[in-house]
């Protein structure tokens, strides 16, 4: 597909996606500010609008809460402010980074196919929130039974972690509330020294196992094309998932 096609097509989406939100309640303020929030993000990531965010109508349900059977949107005669804010960060860093966007007022309504956290602000009446992470390698069953006493509700799993909310109400009253609303993160990836180190102990194992295999056979070919082969076996299982959690956020 050629450029002029590409940005065609992202900006029928757009002007679909901006009708779709007007008419599911939010307002024309909000709705520029998602907008434009979303496309910079799409510009970011380099990939096609659909492929990024699927179907217009399912998309447009998803960013407003209450059109998917999640809470409404607190009634103000169609005047709430709501912001979204979609974000990412490796499992060194994510539950301090929950806690401190908890406490900014953003509340995690799900984990997307692709890992990020996709959050929800209530700009007129922000509240805290908590979070908690837990390790699910041998399935949940019962997890969630057992948390709920203590008001916590799941909001995302990804891979081997299942994350939990719980509002500071609870615990801290009124007190909760935000008397003022910082500003939403410029930001949408955190990642860690710690994940960079491991990515380099990885990418220095791997050349050194093809150094090892060219060494072996005499034949700097026979190294690369063993690291090619890891690197391909790998993509095969990771595309699989990502695959099958897109579908399963998208099914009826």
């Amino acid at each position: 597909m050629s450029s002029t096609n590409t940005a065609g097509t992202a900006s029928a989406y757009w002007d679909d996606l901006g009708a779709r939100l007007r008419e599911l309640g939010l307002p024309a303020g909000h709705v520029r500010t998602t907008v434009a929030d979303l496309a910079a993000h799409l510009a970011e990531s380099g990939g096609t609008v659909e492929e990024e965010f699927g179907p217009v109508e399912e998309f447009a349900r998803e960013l407003v809460p209450g059109s998917m059977g999640e809470d409404p949107l607190p009634a103000a005669e169609g005047d709430s402010r709501v912001e979204v804010w979609r974000w990412t960060a490796d499992t060194f860093v994510d539950e301090e980074l929950l806690g401190r966007f908890g406490d900014e007022g953003w509340e995690v309504r799900r984990v997307d196919g692709l890992g990020r956290f996709v959050c929800h602000r209530d700009l007129d009446r922000p509240q805290r929130w908590e979070y908690r992470r837990e390790l699910v390698t041998r399935g949940r069953e019962g997890l969630d039974e057992r948390l709920a006493p203590e008001g916590w509700e799941a909001c995302g799993d990804w891979v081997i972690y299942a994350w939990f909310k719980r509002p500071r109400a609870a615990s801290l009253g009124p007190a909760a509330e935000l008397s003022t609303v910082p500003s939403a993160p410029s930001r949408r990836h955190f990642l860690s020294r710690r994940f960079y180190a491991l990515l380099g102990l990885l990418a220095t194992a791997l050349a050194a196992s093809g150094v090892t295999v060219a060494l072996r056979d005499g034949d700097a070919a026979s190294g690369l094309g063993y690291v090619t082969g890891l690197l391909a076996g790998a993509a095969v299982p990771v595309a699989g998932f990502l695959a099958w959690r897109r579908w399963r956020n998208r099914r009826p």
